[in-house]
């Protein structure tokens, strides 16, 4: 189990608790964190997932593969780390990630 948290566009934090092989995107919907609307619903194949990596966590999530990097073109307001959070896979390493959504989904 690892603790994520969901930071708001507003500055707002909700930390859930999650088990390990789950993806972030599946932890936000599963505990109704508002900002992720999963349209696709898990299959890489959109951008309304999309999430800003805190930068300390940055090295520890890793880079997004480049079919990510092509679906984060269609992202709102896409920076160096942003991430779709159905592409980071939930472990121990990741106990106190903190992540952020954006103001809008695209």
């Amino acid at each position: 189990m690892a603790k994520i948290h969901f930071v708001d566009h507003k500055g707002e934090t909700r930390t859930v608790e999650v088990e390990n092989g789950a993806t972030v995107m599946e932890a936000a919907i599963r505990n109704s964190i508002p900002g992720i609307e999963a349209e696709c619903g898990g299959a890489c194949a959109c951008a309304t997932c999309h999430v800003y990596v805190d930068e300390a966590w940055r090295e520890k999530v890793g880079s997004p593969t480049p079919m990510e990097e092509d679906m984060l073109d269609f992202g709102f307001d896409v920076r160096p780390n942003s991430r779709l959070s159905c592409q980071i896979k939930v472990s121990d390493e990741l106990d106190g990630l903190v992540v952020a959504t954006p103001e809008r989904q695209a």
